[in-house]
């Protein structure tokens, strides 16, 4: 293989990922003007808010952008790195570690060639550091080094990156029994003005086979005050955290189970089994019963409460058991499966699907039900929306293939808009420039080809980043 020896240029050229062809690229590049300085709306993230409640300062290169991103790490995993050079898991690093792991990055640089994540680690390199040359062997040190000086300032404190960032919004993801104080610390500072909203995250209250299932409703219960010994008490303890979020700026709650089956159970056979879990004796198939029974559940909740409710299904979590029981879970080795949408939701969507003030955004990982499922959908029910490219979709030609297989039957103002869904929180800008590059590519083609005016074209690329997402997620 050749490699490089010299240290390159790092040149981020001003139409990357824009078309190619000379008349479409100018009109993409009129509407990406319009909307490259536009502020981000982030209503689907994984950032933890004590980062902004604390304003913590940032410690060094590698827990910045390498530990906490699991794209990185899984290809470096793929290429024989240990997850522990890399301070996966919550191992901390010295800070000759932290050094020698982000040599590893750069030793391996070549292997995130054409993926997103160059795309985006070369953005932030670039734009929020300034960074000149190339990742490679010989640059490695001189870029960490700028990098540990640059985060060591002031104002590369979260807070300020927010404003720097332009972000306006950004949603974080919370177990239900989570007191907020963070978000409250946020709200409550008048010299603070984005808006940070926290997300009700219920699922692993809804899973009554898990060992600990007994352990979490303790938990629920002194959260909620409320005694959750009975199937009631269980469902009166869940609204009441539902309505605690939501005083508290929630606008969404967010589920991933294995599938999205729903049905109904009977309220007597629905105690009968999460009495047997509270007992540890829950059958698999009594258990399964129950998770699908609380999404609709969940549905129910949402026509009361107006808490949006977005489903991602279909990832078989933690795939490779010993690096689970090594580093725990979210360490890079989920892997998606595949997914059935129109069978599986339609008990629910029976009941709420055009409920007054219900909103249901839809993701997959399985693109074969984007154009069979989820855009039909999506075009018929007022309560559905389809999901942004996300996870191992938020690439840029997985983004134009969602354009091209959603927009002809749901249009585009029944997509949520852009949803980063990261834990890489300077990677944000990144993330959103790319979907406003690409988004602007794909309307200049639809004006290039007669199908639509430019000023209709200009004003979807400005709905895609605003009004949509405001919509979709009530914000």
């Amino acid at each position: 293989m050749t490699t490089l020896t010299d240290a390159r240029p790092l040149a981020l050229d001003p139409d990357r990922l824009l078309p190619v062809e000379p008349g479409t690229r100018e009109i993409a590049r009129r509407l990406y003007a319009a909307v490259s300085e536009l502020p981000i709306i982030s209503p689907h993230g994984h950032v933890p808010p004590e980062w902004l409640a604390d304003d913590t300062p940032f410690t060094d290169p590698t827990s910045l952008l390498v530990a906490p991103d699991h794209y990185v790490f899984r290809l470096l995993h793929a290429q024989g790195v240990s997850l522990t050079d890399l301070g996966v898991g919550g191992r901390p690093l010295t800070a000759e570690g932290s050094r020698r792991a982000w040599r590893l990055l750069a030793e391996h640089w070549t292997a995130f060639r054409g993926t997103p994540s160059r795309f985006w680690m070369d953005s932030v390199l670039a734009d929020v550091f300034g960074v000149t040359e190339r990742l490679s062997r010989e640059s490695a040190d001189r870029i960490f080094d700028r990098i540990a000086d640059t985060i060591d300032a002031p104002h590369f404190r979260p807070r300020a990156l927010m404003d720097r960032f332009g972000i306006e919004v950004l949603a974080t993801t919370d177990d239900p029994v989570d007191d907020l104080h963070h978000h409250r610390t946020l709200r409550e500072d008048a010299g603070f003005a984005p808006r940070v909203v926290p997300t009700f995250r219920p699922d692993r209250y809804l899973e009554p086979s898990r060992a600990d299932f007994a352990d979490l409703m303790t938990d629920l219960a002194r959260a909620s005050s409320i005694d959750t010994g009975s199937y009631q008490g269980y469902l009166a303890a869940l609204e009441d955290r539902r309505r605690f979020f939501k005083a508290n700026g929630a606008v969404s709650s967010d589920h991933s189970h294995a599938d999205v089956v729903t049905l109904s159970l009977d309220e007597k056979e629905a105690a009968r089994i999460y009495d047997a879990a509270l007992r540890g004796v829950v059958s698999p198939t009594d258990a399964t019963a129950f998770r699908r029974h609380m999404l609709v559940e969940m549905a129910r909740m949402a026509t009361e409460d107006g808490l949006v409710m977005t489903l991602h299904p279909g990832v078989h979590r933690s795939h490779h058991t010993p690096t689970l029981q090594r580093f725990g879970p979210d360490t890079g080795h989920d892997i998606p499966t595949t997914v059935e949408f129109t069978r599986g939701l339609q008990p629910l969507l029976d009941r709420f699907g055009t409920a007054d003030g219900f909103q249901l955004i839809l993701f997959t990982l399985d693109e074969t039900v984007l154009s069979r499922e989820i855009a039909p959908l999506a075009g018929f029910y007022p309560s559905v929306y389809a999901g942004a490219p996300w996870w191992f979709l938020d690439a840029p030609e997985a983004v134009r293939r969602f354009r091209g297989a959603v927009t002809e039957t749901a249009g585009f103002y029944r997509t949520s808009g852009f949803i980063d869904d990261t834990r890489a929180f300077l990677s944000i800008p990144a993330r959103h420039d790319m979907s406003r590059r690409l988004d602007s590519g794909y309307l200049a083609q639809l004006v290039a080809e007669h199908r639509l005016d430019e000023d209709e074209a200009l004003e979807t690329a400005v709905d895609l980043v605003t009004t949509i997402p405001r919509k979709a997620f009530k914000l």
